[in-house]
């Protein structure tokens, strides 16, 4: 049987200490990460794309089941019930050129909108209705807007963050 990548689920913020663990023992792995631009100047400028989550490489028959189980600071493969699960090698050639094109575009631009700004939905069943910019979600590209839809208290709801823009 062939190497595959399987994702690895790893413990909040240790996402780059065990990138370079795997490395150092030479297991072929992937970190996928992010240049921002952040609000807060002191705030870190490469960020996890991921968070929580690395892909590793490796042939499971050969290197057992629970391989990377008791890898300091990491949880352990996503399995779907005891199987690990094959991340397809098209999906991490498909991130790594989603990743070089916003590298390309200067990083992320975590400060276009701002906490209580006005903004309009674009897509989705909320498409047209306008609402206030709450907070930029973890995981990348995704945030919560407040909407005041079926009655006056304004509800959560969480959009993809290309789907909002700010009204002037």
């Amino acid at each position: 049987m062939a190497a595959h990548w399987y994702a690895l689920r790893v413990k909040p913020h240790k996402e780059r200490i065990v990138y370079q663990l795997l490395r150092t023992e030479a297991v072929p792995a992937y970190f996928p990460s992010v240049k921002v631009k952040p609000v807060n100047p002191r705030a870190a400028r490469v960020r996890p794309y991921f968070p929580g989550y690395l892909f590793v490489q490796a042939d499971l028959n050969v290197a057992g089941n629970n391989a990377f189980r008791w890898t300091p600071g990491a949880h352990g493969l996503v399995r779907y019930g005891d199987t690990p699960a094959i991340v397809p090698d098209s999906l991490v050639q498909a991130l790594k050129q989603r990743l070089t094109a916003i590298e390309a575009s200067g990083g992320l631009v975590l400060s276009r909108v701002k906490q209580g700004d006005p903004v309009r939905i674009l897509s989705g069943p909320f498409a047209g209705y306008d609402a206030i910019f709450d907070a930029y979600l973890p995981g990348q590209e995704r945030v919560r807007v407040l909407l005041a839809f079926l009655s006056r208290q304004p509800q959560p709801v969480c959009l993809g963050s290309d789907s909002i823009d700010r009204i002037k």
